[in-house]
């Protein structure tokens, strides 16, 4: 973290009155944002009722006081925050946890007085209702004064805490383009996959139904089924941050396997083959549903990954009892009524999802 040193040697002056108080004065600092303002400063100072202690008078006559800014430590600091530095209300809310801010002198030879400030705070950036950790930052500064001169300490104590301002302003304009934290949008992007890299997976391509080439699994099968598919659905996530924004990239993956789907040579039929087709059509449906629930209005920035995933679950159990429903309802096709209302159900959805002309 930064560390500056400032030393500043005031010269010869009229001894000034006793001070209990310090004026921390507004000023148009050099540094501006659109990027964040400060939302809160939280005190968590050890001893939250005084800034420190300062020599007063000279050599024998001197002692140490404490010392304080005007109307309180903080209440002056979120004044100079509000008066110097920009707020943008549309910038993200940041928060800064003062943690050390004080000064502390002791005397020195020839009737002047050492300072040395030191200064510490966590900064968070408030989002969805939490605050998230971004960075600790500390730094101090010492200088040397005449006894009563007391000039050069609120410059000093300013300076230190428009340091830790001008380093928040670089940390976060460097960071908001890529950092998650300060993250502000999601926006969701899907793919179809349909290519075919295998002779053994099959991905759902509306232009290219299952035929019965594709059921390479030999005509073992158990039961009375004339035919059987061994249908999936598998997902690709690939999440980035540009420009303060998570773009999140998903692939959907309905699939069936060649080398376990399998029919009997003598129910090589167009009923058979739709009542099979149907189980492909009811993964991309299941797929599609899936694509709705991730959507950027339904996921948060804090979240997001976990939510995803467990819509994911969610998909392949919507897919696990549709295919039970499916097979229960039509008797695994034998029902040749419950078939047809499939069908029309099926092709439904899929036309309103303009899945299929």
């Amino acid at each position: 973290m930064s560390l500056f040193l400032l030393l500043m040697m005031g010269g010869a002056g009229q001894p000034a009155s006793k001070q209990e108080t310090l004026v921390l004065k507004s000023e148009q600092l050099p540094f501006q944002t659109n990027e964040f303002y400060i939302a809160d400063v939280i005190d968590e100072r050890q001893s939250p009722n005084a800034m420190g202690v300062l020599v007063t008078g000279l050599n024998s006559m001197a002692v140490t006081k404490p010392v304080d800014f005007q109307g309180g430590s903080v209440t002056a600091i979120k004044k100079y925050i509000k008066e110097s530095f920009s707020h943008n209300p549309k910038g993200r809310p940041i928060i800064m946890r003062l943690k050390d801010y004080q000064v502390t002198e002791k005397q020195a030879s020839g009737g002047r007085s050492e300072g040395q400030i030191q200064i510490s705070a966590a900064f968070e950036v408030q989002r969805e209702g939490k605050r998230l950790h971004l960075f600790d930052y500390k730094s101090g500064a010492r200088y040397a004064r005449p006894g009563n001169n007391l000039s050069v300490v609120e410059p000093t104590l300013r300076k230190t805490l428009s340091e830790s301002l001008r380093y928040l302003t670089i940390w976060v304009e460097k960071e908001a383009p890529y950092n998650e934290k300060l993250t502000r949008e999601i926006k969701v992007y899907f793919e179809d996959y349909k290519v075919h890299q295998d002779d053994d997976t099959l991905f759902y391509d509306p232009a290219r139904p299952l035929n019965w080439s594709d059921f390479q699994g030999g005509s073992r099968i158990s039961g009375s089924f004339a035919a059987s598919v061994f249908p999936g659905l598998s997902n690709d996530i690939q999440s980035t941050v540009q420009n303060g924004v998570i773009h999140i990239r998903v692939s959907t993956k309905p699939y069936i396997l060649r080398n376990l789907s399998k029919v009997l040579p003598t129910s090589k039929n167009e009923y058979t083959l739709n009542h099979e087709q149907r189980h492909f059509d009811i993964v991309k449906l299941v797929a599609e549903h899936y694509k709705q629930r991730i959507r950027p209005e339904k996921l948060t920035l804090e979240d997001y990954e976990s939510i995803i995933k467990y819509q994911y679950l969610e998909a392949l159990w919507e897919m696990d009892r549709l295919q039970k429903q499916y097979d229960g309802e039509t008797r695994h096709g034998m029902n040749s009524a419950a078939q047809e209302t499939w069908n029309k159900k099926l092709d439904d959805e899929l036309r309103a999802l303009k899945i299929k002309p």
